[in-house]
């Protein structure tokens, strides 16, 4: 896959901690102008000043339950560059992850209006600015748990995991990807899995840093070419 080009313009939702802000943090480091996008303003302002040492990046409210914000966050970028080069759905919540048969209709409001909708609502606003650039990308943060493939593999920790909430959300989020890339032909539309990472989604108890998951997300943000409607982690390419 090739780098992209200098001066392409990012948007990263949920990106002021964990896998987010990581991945803010590198493709500033690779020359991309960087929106970093998060619903607690104070911390989303502190990681963008901490993170503008190794380039630009810019806060920008963006609760993607917040459909206001939402398109305020679209028109501050339509403003200021008049497109939008790449946009990592990142943004997502664990739930409180009931017992399969205790869990209820309800336990899935939450978890499904940020993980599923949140990344509709933020597509949907940006696509005008996304079908402006010449190699618009976007990339949906998933989750292992939320793949047929992985899940039914014995040999991948996903297998032994029980539950309903989030690995729906997430095999929700991966058909989202698939049927975008298939309705934007122009567009590099693809999901990652940044395994199972430390951070405040599981009370840090993930093998992988931060840094570490976050660079197959950004690798596949920076990329100009290659596959669209696909769904990799840290090994490559990997099945639904």
């Amino acid at each position: 896959m090739s780098s992209m080009t200098i001066a392409d313009i990012a948007v990263v939702t949920g990106a002021n901690q964990g896998i987010g802000r990581e991945v803010a943090r590198q493709l500033a480091a690779a020359g991309m102008v960087v929106y970093l996008g998060a619903r607690d303003g104070e911390r989303g302002r502190a990681a963008a000043r901490e993170l503008s040492t190794v380039g630009d990046v810019r806060f920008v409210p963006l609760d993607v339950a917040d459909q206001s914000q939402v398109d305020a966050a679209a028109r501050t970028i339509e403003a200021e560059w008049g497109r939008l080069d790449v946009l990592v759905n990142n943004a997502g919540i664990g739930g409180t992850r009931p017992a399969v048969e205790e869990t209820t209709a309800d336990d899935f409001t939450e978890v499904m209006d940020i993980n599923l909708l949140g990344a509709v609502r933020t597509t949907h606003a940006l696509l005008p600015l996304l079908h402006k650039a010449q190699r618009p990308r976007i990339v949906n943060v998933t989750s292992g748990r939320g793949s047929f493939t992985i899940s039914d593999d014995p040999e991948r920790m996903e297998s032994r995991l029980q539950g309903l909430v989030y690995p729906v959300s997430k095999a929700a989020l991966n058909m989202l990807t698939y049927q975008y890339a298939r309705a934007l032909p122009g567009f590099r539309v693809n999901a990652v899995d940044p395994g199972f990472t430390a951070t405040a989604l599981n009370n840090h108890t993930g093998i992988s840093t931060p840094a570490q998951s976050a660079a197959k997300v950004a690798q596949i943000a920076l990329a100009i070419d290659g596959p669209s409607g696909r769904l990799f982690d840290s090994t490559g390419q990997v099945g639904w």
